[in-house]
């Protein structure tokens, strides 16, 4: 019979608690992501043939379990879920809510990440192309959401005591994240940032653009970096 040992035990009530609930948060947003999937392919449906005369192309396309993109035009979104779960730091906003404070295993929450690319990046595989990261969506064991963005995704979503995700939600911040990267141009990069070109970027991509593009060179993500933990 193997001796009693409170470490063990301690271990053992950890993972029962704390294994349980990053799980239970883990396959909650498994199945918003498999929403998000869903209302991604719905939106590129029904731009093809509002656009079918025009000579830009749209797409939807999985890339795994945990990975899909939307292409229309000259732009493309990819969502990307994290496969951890993450909580967040003393000062973040959410600690402060009386939903937290009632019931803290509700800080915990699964994130989905959604960047903007160049379609001609991808095209052409220029690898030192940048994307920039438009939104970010929390999601907990409840369902209970917050999103981090760009414009209106930086202060809409906000309430996490009150709102619960859904494909009304998730159809509202794919339409945002659009709107957000077709207004996000192109803008021509300093002459003195693309003034110099080394041997090897000039070997390595004969045929394409050498220099590394970007909507904006130097653009930084402007919602609050708070800093959060998993």
């Amino acid at each position: 019979m193997p001796m009693k040992n409170e470490n063990l035990e301690k271990i053992a009530a950890y993972l029962k608690v704390k294994g349980n609930l990053k799980q239970e948060v883990y396959q909650r947003t498994f199945s918003v992501f498999e929403n998000l999937k869903q209302v991604l392919e719905n939106y590129a449906n029904q731009l093809k043939s509002s656009c079918k005369e025009d000579l830009f192309e749209v797409d939807f396309k999985e890339n795994g379990k945990f990975e899909a993109e939307i292409k229309f035009a000259g732009d493309i979104l990819i969502f990307n879920m994290h496969t951890n779960i993450f909580s967040f730091s003393e000062e973040y906003f959410i600690n402060n809510t009386a939903y937290v404070k009632e019931d803290e295993s509700r800080k915990y929450c699964g994130m989905i990440e959604v960047y903007n690319f160049l379609a001609d990046s991808f095209k052409y595989q220029r690898y030192g192309d940048a994307g920039y990261l438009v939104s970010r969506i929390f999601i907990n064991k409840e369902g209970h959401f917050f999103v981090e963005g760009e414009e209106q995704l930086g202060f809409l979503y906000k309430d996490f005591d009150n709102l619960v995700i859904n494909e009304d939600f998730l159809a509202l911040i794919v339409e945002q994240a659009m709107l957000f990267s077709i207004n996000f141009d192109l803008w021509v990069p300093s002459y003195h940032e693309v003034r110099e070109l080394t041997v090897g970027e000039k070997i390595q991509q004969t045929g394409t653009l050498t220099h590394k593009t970007s909507k904006r060179l130097g653009f930084a993500f402007s919602s609050q970096k708070d800093e959060f933990k998993g």
